[in-house]
């Protein structure tokens, strides 16, 4: 008996001993996800990159407001952007869900504001972060990949920049402000 109970208490030992890492192993790992996104959230706010901002929305660190400006000399220039940032409970390992609040008529950007860009998607790296992230979008609106568009009439209308800077106007025009 004394061996039956020698076992049980190694068995409870072994069930208790893969039971306790679990629980601090989320608290940190949660606790290093808000401590990353803080850390992003100061390095943006001091980073004084023109034309893109991003800060958490109400009290949620995990969803952001984001705003990105169309580079200067792209049919986009002056229109501001709004976007949606949500951030997994495993970021940075897996990419946030981002998409545009504002229409936008894009070749890689679909009607419901899907973004369709590699970094956003397969060729993430946790090395990515807010920043990265809202430059390669202001980047993308200049530069679309229209080999592969979410948008086949945006990409279609592409090649023909000023017929596009119409729709672009049509669809959004900029605030005089």
């Amino acid at each position: 008996m004394a061996t039956v109970n020698g076992q049980t208490e190694t068995a409870q030992g072994n069930i208790n001993s893969a039971k306790q890492p679990l629980p601090p192993a989320k608290s940190v790992d949660s606790q290093s996800v808000l401590r990353r996104l803080q850390s992003e959230l100061m390095a943006l706010m001091m980073s004084g990159e023109s034309g893109i901002s991003a800060f958490p929305e109400e009290d949620n660190i995990f969803h952001w407001k984001g705003t990105i400006t169309g580079s200067k000399d792209t049919v986009f220039e002056g229109t501001e952007y709004k976007l949606s940032l949500s951030f997994p409970n495993d970021y940075p390992f897996k990419p946030p869900k981002v998409k545009f609040e504002t229409t936008c008529f894009h070749p890689n950007v679909d009607l419901h504001g899907n973004i369709c860009l590699d970094i956003l998607q397969d060729k993430w790296s946790s090395a990515y972060d807010v920043r990265t992230i809202l430059l390669s979008i202001q980047s993308l609106l200049g530069e679309p990949n229209n080999s592969s568009p979410l948008n086949p009439q945006a990409a279609q209308l592409w090649s023909n920049q000023e017929e596009y800077r119409k729709m672009v106007e049509k669809l959004y025009k900029p605030s005089s402000a």
